[in-house]
């Protein structure tokens, strides 16, 4: 068995129309797919590029929002998740695209970091300006959801060096 890569990831929306609206006039990701499902509920369909999908349920009635628990909190402060949840959602843009996604988040009212995030080897994982040993670049923020998303320009190609730590072993119970 070998996959080709992810087909579509789906999400769960608080209001689709808001929902719609954010994907396709904030973030230009065309609505491609829509389904009315037979418990009066949808599932809409987005195109986020490379052949995937970014889609959303919604339903009347759907359990609320839990933060710290099934999504992020606050990033960076409080972004631990629960097992089995979605930590945050990662879209791949060009490294040469991160301000412009900056100057749309701010120009739309979204929450977001305002500063291109660095992520390397070091103790913190982070750091303020570009070098060599920066593996990706990020740009965070959360859409009408609360989810949190992130624009990432990987900056190299990962290769065998770089995978150099076991996995540990579930501290709490499953």
């Amino acid at each position: 068995m070998r996959t080709t890569g992810i087909n579509h990831v789906a999400l769960v929306a608080r209001d689709m129309q808001e929902t719609v609206t954010f994907y396709t006039e904030v973030l230009g990701m065309p609505l491609v797919k829509t389904v009315a499902l037979p418990d009066g509920g949808q599932h809409f369909f987005f195109d986020c590029g490379g052949d995937t999908a970014v889609a959303f349920f919604w339903w009347p009635e759907t359990p609320a929002a839990a933060p710290g628990v099934a999504s992020v909190r606050k990033f960076p402060s409080d972004s631990k998740t629960a097992i089995g949840s979605m930590n945050h959602l990662a879209f791949d843009v060009a490294q040469g695209e991160l301000s412009a996604c900056l100057t749309r988040l701010k120009a739309a009212g979204v929450e977001h970091i305002p500063v291109i995030v660095n992520h390397d080897d070091s103790e913190s994982g982070v750091c303020g300006e570009l070098h060599d040993g920066v593996f990706v670049r990020s740009v965070y923020f959360t859409d009408p959801n609360g989810i949190m998303m992130e624009f990432a320009a990987s900056t190299k190609a990962f290769v065998a060096e770089d995978v150099r730590h076991a996995p540990q072993g579930a501290t709490v119970e499953v």
